[in-house]
């Protein structure tokens, strides 16, 4: 996307922190995603479950440039588990829309812990860099007792 060329009264370029609107932060967060199917937990005792989604692919809202990264999910289910295959589908969904790594933790978060209400979560991306910046988002989630 073309920067705009405006310009501050002392006839200086803003700041680019100033260039990203409040439609670029909120992207992606409302955006309609298939259903994170589970499926019955047949063990009542508490274990861990560690799934790793090493081909995750999303856009950038502001630029339109494609990130990359592998997603770690980490969680210790109640009744539910969660599908795979419906897993690998919604992370698919992700490929073509524009949402910021930050949010895209989150919301994976908040989608897999509203899908299978585990004890606890905590999801973990860590994204390609892009200009020599690596980032890396920790999300977690723990059931209040």
């Amino acid at each position: 996307m073309p920067q705009p060329k405006t310009k501050s009264a002392k006839g200086k370029r803003p700041p680019a922190a100033h260039l990203y609107t409040d439609e670029h932060a909120a992207a992606g967060i409302d955006a309609p995603l298939p259903e994170i199917e589970c499926w019955p937990n047949q063990y009542s005792r508490d274990y861990q479950i560690e799934i790793t989604l090493p081909e995750f692919t999303s856009v950038c809202p502001r630029t339109g440039l494609p990130d990359h990264g592998t997603l770690t999910i980490r969680y210790v289910p109640d009744k539910l588990c969660l599908e795979l295959k419906a897993l690998k589908l919604y992370m698919l969904a992700y490929r073509n829309l524009g949402i910021f790594q930050e949010n895209i933790v989150n919301r994976f978060l908040d989608d897999c812990v509203r899908a299978c209400k585990p004890r606890e979560m905590s999801i973990s991306g860590e994204f390609l860099p892009r200009g020599g910046v690596y980032s890396t988002i920790h999300a977690h989630y723990a059931r209040r007792k």
